[in-house]
């Protein structure tokens, strides 16, 4: 967690926008648990991990979005989502993320 806040800090001090995204549920099988974070810059870079990749480019482009609308936003990606499989949850599981602007 501390290698996240110095990337937002880092961040932040060059002036870009960064959005937080944090694990808030997981039923089933998941890959993360609750409290897994990552961040991302306005750039798409990013700091930390949810899933070890099985969703990840999912979760940035929704966290550029929250950036670009500045509203949070939760999201939920499933096994029994159209999106999910290609998103690459193939777990078997859902887990829900809360991605929000730092701020």
């Amino acid at each position: 967690m501390q290698d996240i806040l110095d990337d937002i800090d880092r961040w932040r001090d060059e002036g870009e926008r960064v959005a937080l995204v944090r694990v808030v549920a997981v039923e089933g099988s998941g890959p993360a648990g609750p409290g897994a974070a990552m961040a991302v810059s306005e750039h798409g870079e990013v700091s930390g991990s949810l899933t070890g990749g099985c969703v990840e480019g999912a979760v940035v482009a929704a966290a550029l979005e929250v950036l670009a609308s500045g509203l949070p936003r939760l999201c939920t990606f499933g096994y029994s989502d159209e999106d999910a499989f290609a998103v690459g949850l193939t777990c078997g599981g859902v887990i829900s993320v809360f991605v929000e602007p730092v701020g």
